[in-house]
């Protein structure tokens, strides 16, 4: 049986203030009132006819009334290992309830349209993985330009269909690096998979078989005696090179925003003539390139004669920082935790 499991266990710090330790983005309502994770587990059910979701357990009463999902589907971690513990003890609850289980992994800080598109694609992951036992199937992104935020996919021999052999993982690259990765094809790695969730925990066996033993042991204490991993470095990699697994990349038609930032909070929202990307109400004289927004629909923002800032309001803090350097949010948001507390 089909299976689709939303991952929403990222802090997304960059989306400070909007996002917080009690309130991460996937669960802010950045677009139309909806979460991310409202789009992400919509996008699930879609693909799949049972729906799981993973994440922290200081989120399990958060993530309760989110529309679609069963609670006896919620799989909580107890704290955060990174994605190669969250997805061997996800692997572990779907296989127990259905051992021929052929799971999507999906994301909760994405948009991804058309929606039709995103599911032909997955249809065809599927396709993949029901067919080859051996197989562990990843998405790539064509990319548009060369991008250094992103992890690349390094293509190989064709498989089956547009289903590529991946020949190796390149993390995220310089400048330099990411024109050559693009010239030669490579992928933007999207971080969604399809597989057998028996091919899955066959290789979290193979490759780092002390996670499986301490998932499997089932006590909070042996949960945090796992290493954290993700699941690219922890098993994908390795079974890219391995001769008992096939890790096979196919090409994601649609369009795929990763809301990591605020800039990229801009670009989902759309930008207006003048650059601007507004979720806010506002009054902009000369001004360009921005990204306002509010979590206060009477919040009156006024920029006049700016270029390239960001500008967050919340009922607790207020953020400005130029475009450019919106990646220092992550560094900031450190700096609030250790002399504010609360107002993180």
């Amino acid at each position: 049986m089909r299976h689709a499991l939303v991952l929403a266990g990222g802090s997304g710090t960059r989306l400070w203030p909007y996002s917080t330790g009690s309130t991460p983005k996937q669960l802010v309502p950045l677009f139309d009132d909806r979460s991310l994770l409202d789009i992400a587990v919509e996008r699930a059910a879609a693909v799949a006819p049972t729906v799981w979701l993973g994440t922290g357990a200081g989120l399990g009463h958060a993530v309760s009334d989110v529309e679609g999902l069963s609670q006896e589907h919620v799989i909580l971690e107890p704290s955060g290992r990174d994605t190669l513990p969250a997805l061997a003890l996800a692997m572990s609850r779907i296989a127990a309830t259905d051992p021929a289980a052929v799971v999507a992994v999906l994301t909760a800080d994405h948009l991804i349209e058309p929606l039709g598109a995103f599911v032909a694609t997955l249809e065809r992951g599927f396709a993949v993985a029901e067919a080859h036992d051996e197989a562990l199937v990843t998405f790539g992104v064509v990319p548009d330009h060369p991008a250094t935020g992103f992890g690349y996919l390094e293509l190989g021999e064709p498989l089956t269909g547009d289903a590529l052999v991946v020949a190796r993982f390149a993390e995220k690259p310089q400048l330099k690096r990411a024109e050559q990765l693009l010239e030669q094809g490579a992928l933007w790695n999207s971080g969604m998979f399809v597989w057998q969730a028996a091919t899955f925990l066959r290789a979290v066996r193979a490759f780092a078989p002390q996670t499986l033993e301490l998932v499997e042991a089932g006590t909070d204490e042996d949960w945090e005696q796992i290493p954290k991993v993700s699941v690219d470095y922890g098993v994908m990699e390795p079974a890219s090179t391995s001769a008992d697994f096939t890790v096979a990349a196919i090409p994601l038609s649609a369009r795929w925003l990763d809301v990591g930032s605020w800039p990229q909070y801009g670009d989902a929202l759309g930008r207006g003539a003048d650059g601007n990307a507004v979720s806010a109400r506002t009054v902009l004289v000369d001004a360009h390139e921005n990204v306002v927004a509010s979590s206060d629909p009477d919040h009156l923002i006024a920029l006049v004669g700016v270029e390239g800032l960001v500008v967050v309001h919340t009922e607790r803090a207020t953020l400005v920082v130029p475009v450019d350097q919106a990646q220092r949010v992550k560094e900031l948001h450190q700096q609030v935790v250790e002399q504010q507390g609360d107002w993180a």
